[in-house]
């Protein structure tokens, strides 16, 4: 092994990052840009492939150089944005149709005929997940369908998540994915080391046109020198909620996380157990390392910190993500506003896709603090329904830590606290999901023996203990609950 410091590139939602770490996780230099957004149609999500890659690449030159050269660096770990779907041509490289993002929902119509068809109990025993647009399977299909050029490269389409696209600008052609981000796809059974051949032909979507399955952790090729400056070999890839985990050192059977970003999701170690719910939860690959697998059980909540952006950006009810705090604290209560934050539909374990947001108990009296202390208060409510699930599923939480941009907000911290009635537990890093990343590519190449080693990479904790009143607790609760009856379910 050459170099001392682990290179990260962690490929958000809303930005792209790369950071170098030393080995023992310091952050020594960190490089950020923003990505744009695109929703041509009410429920469509967009990316440009070719900014990401243009980006992603222009901060990773950036910190190698502040760094002291590419020759300093001893690995290379990806983690992304999990469910967008890139398509290109495999001969020029070039994508055909822009990035299909994971909040995109054009699919709903083709999701509801899986359902109708009676496919849902045998996709979620075989893949763990449900039927829902948000998985990557029916995006494949969309493109195939409707994009002309996707049909007319044959043998030469390429598809693939986020890191695949990246590992393959960095290479000069690797098509590959490894095993976290496979089992969002809907193409992959939990227990299959390759894609289904049943489930590419449920989904309509061929074999030749996707990567190879590796591991999370091991060498899988090497950066072209040309472009950043040296062979640094990429030895870590995962979906960013899985990196998050490693990276809250939730490595023990039922150990949880729960990572707050553009969406929220928890996670709960489930060990070699495949992982089965009969509560709306999803069985997710972990990791996987050697050929050996970790699985997890995840609750996904579609609206967190996009929920703060839109009422910055489109309400215009607060002027900073931080003002939020401000005004939650500014009121009491909630004054009776019930805030149910469905702009995406909801997740789990209701699985709405066609549900819509509702703000309800206005009166004369409300002000923007009562409708931003709602809409925060929706963090815990909708991490309580998820509670309950993991709970009966038989993965019971005992303690919660939290990570994410939006975890820093001191307020919402201690809500979760409150209302789960469970300490939470908080990193002075909250950005974890890039710790993972790095923990995965120093043992994927050598610098550390196992990831219970590569622990010693990380921060000390704030811990939040629950202080709320229990009648305060149950009103709230029995609040949310009769909203998702009348709003969600349709029921009186």
């Amino acid at each position: 092994m050459s170099g001392e410091y682990i290179l990260v590139l962690d490929e958000g939602t809303t930005s792209t990052r790369a950071i170098v770490y030393a080995v023992d996780g310091t952050i020594l230099h960190l490089a950020q840009a923003e990505l744009t957004q695109s929703y041509p149609e009410p429920g469509r999500v967009e990316h440009d492939a070719s900014e990401i890659w243009e980006k992603t690449l222009s901060c990773a030159r950036e910190v190698i150089g502040e760094a002291g050269g590419a020759e300093r660096i001893a690995a290379l770990g990806i983690t992304n944005q999990r469910e967008t779907v890139v398509a290109w041509d495999r001969t020029t490289g070039e994508p055909i149709t822009r990035a299909i993002v994971w909040q995109d929902r054009r699919t709903a119509e083709a999701c509801t005929r899986l359902r109708d068809a009676g496919h849902e109990a045998m996709l979620q025993e075989r893949t763990g997940l449900v039927v829902d647009p948000y998985f990557s399977g029916t995006k494949m299909r969309w493109i195939l369908d409707n994009v002309p050029a996707a049909r007319e490269l044959g043998d030469r389409l390429a598809l693939g998540t986020v890191e695949s696209w990246l590992v393959w600008k960095l290479t000069g052609g690797l098509h590959v994915t490894d095993a976290s981000n496979a089992s969002r796809t809907q193409l992959l059974a939990l227990d299959g080391a390759d894609w289904d051949e049943d489930l590419l032909a449920l989904f309509g979507v061929p074999r030749h046109a996707l990567p190879e399955v590796v591991d999370t952790c091991g060498v899988i090729g090497t950066c072209d020198t040309a472009l950043l400056g040296a062979p640094i070999p990429i030895s870590g890839l995962a979906g960013d909620q899985q990196a998050a985990t490693i990276g809250q050192h939730c490595l023990k059977v039922g150990e949880t996380k729960a990572t707050f970003g553009t969406g929220a999701f928890i996670l709960t170690n489930m060990g070699e157990k495949l992982p089965r719910s009969s509560h709306r939860l999803l069985g997710t690959v972990l990791c996987q390392h050697e050929g050996k697998r970790t699985y997890a059980l995840e609750g996904s909540i579609f609206a967190a910190g996009s929920l703060i952006k839109w009422l910055r950006d489109e309400l215009g009810v607060i002027r900073t993500a931080g003002e939020s705090e401000t005004l939650a604290r500014a009121v009491p209560d909630n004054g009776g506003v019930l805030f149910l934050p469905a702009l995406a539909g909801l997740g789990a374990p209701h699985w709405k896709p066609d549900a819509k947001g509702v703000v309800t108990g206005l009166t004369q009296g409300s002000t923007r603090a009562h409708i931003v202390r709602a809409a925060m208060e929706s963090m815990a409510h909708q991490c309580h329904d998820l509670q309950a699930a993991f709970a009966a599923d038989g993965a019971a939480w005992t303690s919660l830590r939290i990570d994410g941009g939006m975890s820093a907000n001191d307020w919402m911290a201690q809500d979760l606290a409150d209302l789960l009635g469970l300490p939470v537990e908080r990193p002075a890093d909250t950005e974890t999901t890039a710790l993972g990343a790095a923990m995965l590519a120093g043992v994927g190449a050598g610098i550390h023996a196992t990831l219970e080693d590569a622990m010693t990479m990380g921060s000390a904790s704030r811990r939040f203990t629950p202080d709320m009143d229990e009648g305060s607790r149950t009103a709230r609760i029995g609040l949310w609950q009769a909203g998702l009856r009348r709003h969600i379910h349709g029921l009186a």
